[in-house]
């Protein structure tokens, strides 16, 4: 009986070990989102205000107030909001805000370049925002012929901000933005 006993306990503890013998379990190794984009094929924007520009054919254009609008892009969450504000001796005044609306991200921002945008031939003069870091904007700009028109631009994504996170689409946008305020024309 005690050599069964044996024997039993001998099967069970072989059969443990052999059945519990597998590779060691190791961590996946950590991957990166793949975020593509299409490539971007703009189109002229007129209608009845007073400036034409050249958008992505992938964003959705609706017109808000008289001469703003918002600029969707729903597989990306993004919006650029554009206002226009004709300059009626005001042309300090809206430089004014238009420069204090990016510098409010000064808390959760890690830097902020400025980037000076000059057309003589176009009479279209401005500056151009990269806000990096956690803010909630990550692009901005103004344009103006400082004697008559007055347009505001700024991107916002509809989620917490998290720069590493946004980074991608946050690139593709600034891009969009750049050629918008680049291909600005005053009718």
């Amino acid at each position: 009986m005690f050599k069964k006993i044996i024997t039993f306990l001998a099967i069970v503890i072989m059969s443990l070990l052999s059945f519990s013998c597998k590779d060691d379990v190791l961590p996946k190794p950590s991957s990166y989102l793949r975020l593509d984009y299409p490539e971007a094929k703009y189109v002229n924007f007129a209608n009845e205000c007073p400036f034409t520009f050249e958008m992505n054919s992938a964003a959705i254009i609706k017109k808000e107030t008289d001469c703003g609008f918002t600029i969707t892009y729903p597989k990306m969450k993004a919006t650029i909001y554009l206002t226009y504000k004709p300059v009626t001796k005001n042309i300090n005044e809206l430089l004014r805000d238009a420069q204090k609306l990016t510098f409010e991200h000064v808390i959760k921002a890690d830097d902020i370049l400025e980037q000076p945008y000059l057309n003589p031939d176009k009479k279209v003069y401005g500056m151009f925002y990269q806000v990096e870091g956690n803010a909630a904007t990550n692009s901005q700009f103004y344009a103006t012929d400082s004697t008559r028109h007055f347009v505001t631009g700024s991107v916002y994504f509809y989620a917490k901000p998290n720069y590493d996170s946004i980074m991608p689409a946050a690139s593709y946008i600034k891009n969009d933005m750049q050629r918008l305020m680049e291909t600005l024309k005053w009718k």
